[in-house]
């Protein structure tokens, strides 16, 4: 009995697309681990705790943010997206 090719194509089709959703599913259920066990997902933040209060210190006493952006090495909208309360 021959098999055509279009229903060999339409079955490794099938096969794909299952593994696909294996992956997927696989993908899921690593992140739903890792977030019970506290990790942070994503990128890490550019500025942290001490930088966003020295950060604050500088331009309450004068700086310019783009003067303190330049200084922390950062954008200046990376700076205000981090001063914004």
């Amino acid at each position: 009995m021959k098999i055509g090719y279009a229903r060999v194509f339409h079955i490794m089709g099938a096969l794909a697309e299952f593994e696909r959703s294996l992956i997927i599913e696989r993908t899921k259920a690593g992140l739903a681990a890792a977030k019970r066990k506290g990790k942070r997902l994503g990128r890490r933040p550019a500025l942290f705790g001490p930088q966003i209060e020295h950060a604050r210190k500088l331009i309450a006493g004068g700086e310019s943010a783009s003067d303190v952006a330049k200084t922390l090495n950062v954008a200046r909208s990376t700076l205000y997206l981090h001063l914004s309360p």
